[in-house]
């Protein structure tokens, strides 16, 4: 039998937390300045009595916002665009419209999200916490996590996809190794803050797998990463290609990653691809019109953004979907032939 509970109120929030209802009310809708320390007695109070404003003005309204937010680390980046974009289709045509937003890692930012009650949320971000995802789900929004690490924490009633970027990653080693490539470097990703991709991540983990599948050995050399800039990055890969043994393969992180490393190639006079060979990861526009044109690893864009819709769809309409997983296809262009 169901256990029968009063329903909780902004009062018993305010009444715990030693605070007014107005400075409850500021704190959960985020709309006005409240002291940290008042700030965070309130929250403690809010998750201590699972305190669920949201929940219940749905319930009052009786109907939904019929809004989606897509929470990405880089909105700017090409990828996440395209996504969003052929998101908008899906959505659009079952009544949704979406949004896109970056992930900024605080707490408020999450108030700020649960307040404006959206129907669903997909995350798409290597950094976002799990506690965050959880708060979602707390909250009673349904939440679609794109997989981005290898061994991700699975949060019950939270979906997963997988787009394929461990086996894209292991695909695009795999095609600089048939092509003949013996000492081949990966190039990570560009930080403000210096960060470098963690072991677990996807990318990453499929180039260093496959490359020990194939015997090759994976140490600091192998890799170029940490860098702040483009115009660092160039001039790391740079050092790279000029120092310890001949580079003659490099996967970058993306297509913008491989770009950069083409350009440090050329500048210290090798040749793309008779000298190194050159993959990316994303298949954006710059993989088309760079000179020569560049490989890169297709993912099934059109597809992974059908399956977030209709998973939370689902998740909306009070089911828990399969999570579902897609793989990538190699395209080869002139900087990996011959």
């Amino acid at each position: 039998m169901a256990e029968n509970r009063e329903r909780v109120t902004r009062a018993d929030v305010a009444r715990m937390a030693g605070v007014s209802e107005t400075i409850v009310s500021y704190v959960i809708n985020n709309n006005r300045y409240v002291a940290m320390e008042k700030r965070k007695r309130v929250e403690e109070a809010v998750k201590a009595l699972n305190y669920r404003p949201n929940n219940i003005a749905r319930a009052l309204k009786g109907k939904q916002s019929n809004q989606i937010l897509f929470i990405a680390d880089h909105i700017t980046n090409e990828y996440f665009s395209s996504i969003v974009s052929e998101m908008d289709k899906y959505a659009y045509d079952s009544g949704y419209l979406i949004s896109l937003c970056a992930n900024r890692n605080t707490a408020e930012f999450i108030s700020q999200v649960i307040s404006r009650q959206y129907d669903g949320i997909i995350v798409s971000s290597a950094s976002f916490p799990q506690e965050y995802v959880e708060q979602f789900i707390q909250a009673g929004i349904p939440v679609v996590v794109f997989r981005r690490l290898r061994h991700q924490k699975v949060i019950e009633k939270a979906a997963y996809l997988g787009t394929g970027l461990y086996t894209g990653a292991r695909s695009a080693v795999s095609h600089l190794i048939r092509k003949g490539c013996k000492n081949i470097i990966y190039v990570d990703r560009i930080s403000a803050r210096g960060h470098v991709s963690p072991p677990d991540d996807m990318r990453f983990s499929g180039f260093v797998d496959e490359m020990e599948a194939n015997g090759f050995l994976v140490g600091p050399e192998s890799m170029v990463c940490g860098c702040r800039s483009e115009e660092e990055l160039e001039e790391e890969v740079k050092r790279r290609l000029r120092t310890g043994s001949q580079v003659d393969g490099i996967f970058g992180r993306n297509d913008m990653i491989a770009c950069i490393a083409m350009t440090a190639a050329k500048q210290v006079g090798l040749g793309v691809p008779e000298d190194v060979r050159i993959i990316g990861f994303d298949d954006s526009s710059i993989s088309r019109f760079c000179s020569p044109k560049l490989s890169t690893i297709g993912l099934k864009k059109e597809e992974i953004a059908k399956a977030a819709i209709d998973m939370l769809r689902q998740m909306i309409g009070g089911s828990q979907p399969e999570n579902v997983d897609f793989f990538t296809t190699v395209i080869e262009r002139d900087s990996t032939r011959g």
